[in-house]
Parts: structure tokens; sequence; C-alpha cells
């Protein structure tokens, strides 16, 4: 079996399995899932995140149960000069904890596609529903060979309305003025080693 199989395989059982606990959860006897892939590329981080959520939640108001596919992480963009936003992150890593200051603080992603869930994470509601709304988020550096055969013939059977392709336009990083860092360059600064 080959790599590309295998994640397809998990990714299945793993929607598999999340129609089940919405289902059980929420009270939903027929689960319909409203599949969406977003193209990261050229995309300011937290406008988009802030679209996804809620076209998330406009979703779930129609009685559907949102999934959805990050492609191209690494290449969404976070405004502001590269050393400000560098540092901003670096930031994080210096933080400890009370209970055992010597160990190491709270661990932070330096994967693309971590960072850009971590963002979406921290702007879903904090309950049951956002855990089960960032269960359903599915983020991938570049353009992973095997998901677009993975969506259109394994998963396109959970939806009845298919697949939709979003870009959101206010979320383009033509509206920046000023100087803005890949996720790709950050995570690099970060640590991340392609890994």
């Amino acid at each position: 079996m080959s790599q590309a199989q295998k994640s397809s395989s998990k990714e299945m059982e793993q929607l598999k399995e999340l129609k089940a606990l919405v289902s059980k959860k929420l009270g939903m006897k027929e689960v319909d899932f409203d599949l969406y892939v977003v193209d990261a590329t050229n995309q300011i981080l937290g406008r988009m995140a802030s679209n996804i959520v809620k076209t998330m939640k406009s979703s779930i108001k129609a009685g559907k149960w949102p999934v959805v596919f990050i492609i191209n992480s690494e290449k969404a963009v976070i405004s502001g000069p590269k050393e400000r936003v560098v540092k901003g992150y670096h930031l994080l890593f210096t933080v400890k904890t009370k209970w055992n200051p010597e160990k190491q603080g709270i661990r932070r992603p330096r994967n693309p596609a971590r960072i850009v869930k971590r963002t979406i994470r921290g702007m879903l509601p904090k309950n049951y529903l956002g855990r089960l709304m960032y269960r359903s988020i599915l983020a991938y550096v570049g353009n992973p060979v095997g998901l677009q055969k993975f969506i259109n013939e394994e998963v396109k059977s959970l939806s009845k309305d298919g697949v939709k392709t979003v870009s959101f336009k206010d979320a383009d990083v033509s509206r920046l003025k000023g100087d803005y860092v890949t996720v790709l360059e950050l995570a690099k600064l970060m640590g991340w080693n392609n890994g």
C-alpha cells in the first residue's frame, strides 16, 4: 500500500469517526457534510481564518456539517515587517509554565499547516461545538498528490452538494500596502525542517 493510499484511508476513517461523533453529540440523525477546499495561496492568515470560521458556522446553521481542506498552507501570508512578526512568534517560545518553570514551556507549532490550524483554533467557539469544528479542519503543506483523487472519489459520497472550492477576496494579499511574511518563511525561522 502506497503512502497516498495509507493517508487517504486514514483520513476517510477520521471523517467517518467525525460523522458518528457529530450525530451523537448534536443529535443529528443523518449528517450531511458540506465540503470546502480552501487554497491558502496569497491569503492573509488572520482574515482567511476568520472567514473559514464564518463559513463553518453558516454551514452548521443550514443543518450541514462543514469539513474544510486547506491546501498550500505554507503560502498564506502574515502582515507586518518580517522582524516584528518573527519576534512576536519567538516570544511565544519563551513562555514558561507556572508549575514547572525549569522545563520547556507551552508547545507551539512550527509546521506551516499546524500554524494555520492553530490560528483558526483561536477563532473557534470555546465549547464542545468548537472542538468538533476543529476536528473537521484538515490542513496540508502543498497540494498532496492523492488529495484531489481522495476528495473526488471517496469524500464526495458524504456530501449531496459536492465539494466547494473557496478563495476569500477580502483576505487577498493585494489588499496589503505594507510588508508581509509567508508562513513558510516564518516556519523555517522557527526551526521547521520540512519534516
